[in-house]
């Protein structure tokens, strides 16, 4: 389901790229399983708004002039529990941004009591990127997580069937679970042409680390970069 909040960004390019320099189509997938409490979400969706709200990363989305991105933003849990919280949306101008990181500091969690369906996560970004309008450079998935997939098949197994063909994904994993969840996002979330890890150690990082992570891959040459 599609929230009010997704439909009233949307309703600010109701074009789409409007066959228009799209650097890049990026689907934010964010997890809200039943290991996120209430303070861990807020801290998620406000640090993603605020670094929507950065002039760096602004400047970065609207560079060079004429061009941007075509974003939205899922939040996802156990298996069957994938929520669109903005839908394809495009960020051409400062307006747009701003009212894209309004809708994220303000999207209201959906349920809080289900497990991590990390693989069935990456499928349905998947499927989102596949409908993205436009025709953009780049097909970005951005990964948020603090635990390993505990519901479902695993990454994997929608990797070997070719699922996340043309995507590069990416992750952001909050360390302090068991297991630590580092070594499986390096071995099961990344994927693609320049994939790449941003760490938090802790909820109070995220702010700090989504803006690093963003600034990263909306830029071509730092998104290609290796590890």
């Amino acid at each position: 389901m599609v929230r009010a909040a997704a439909l009233a960004v949307a309703a600010l390019a109701p074009a789409a790229a409007r066959a228009l320099d799209c650097s890049v189509a990026l689907v934010l997938a964010l997890d809200v399983s039943a290991s996120v409490d209430a303070s861990e979400y807020a801290l998620q969706m406000g640090g993603l708004a605020a670094a929507f709200r950065d002039e760096a990363v602004i400047e970065t989305i609207l560079s060079p002039e004429g061009s941007g991105i075509m974003a939205s933003a899922f939040m996802w849990s156990g298996f069957h529990h994938q929520e669109v919280a903005i839908d394809w949306t495009w960020l051409g101008d400062r307006a747009a941004i701003a009212a894209f990181a309004d809708a994220l500091a303000v999207a209201p969690r959906g349920r809080r009591d289900l497990p991590t369906a990390l693989g069935r996560a990456m499928a349905f970004g998947a499927e989102m990127l596949r409908r993205a309008p436009g025709d953009c450079a780049r097909k970005v998935m951005d990964v948020s997580g603090d635990g390993v997939n505990n519901d479902g098949v695993e990454p994997d197994w929608y990797r070997s069937r070719g699922w996340f063909d043309g995507i590069t994904i990416n992750g952001l994993v909050i360390r302090g679970a068991t297991p630590d969840p580092e070594p499986y996002f390096r071995a099961q979330v990344l994927h693609g042409p320049g994939a790449f890890l941003e760490v938090a150690r802790f909820y109070t990082d995220y702010p700090e680390a989504i803006l690093r992570k963003l600034l990263r891959e909306l830029q071509p040459a730092a998104a290609m970069m290796t590890e």
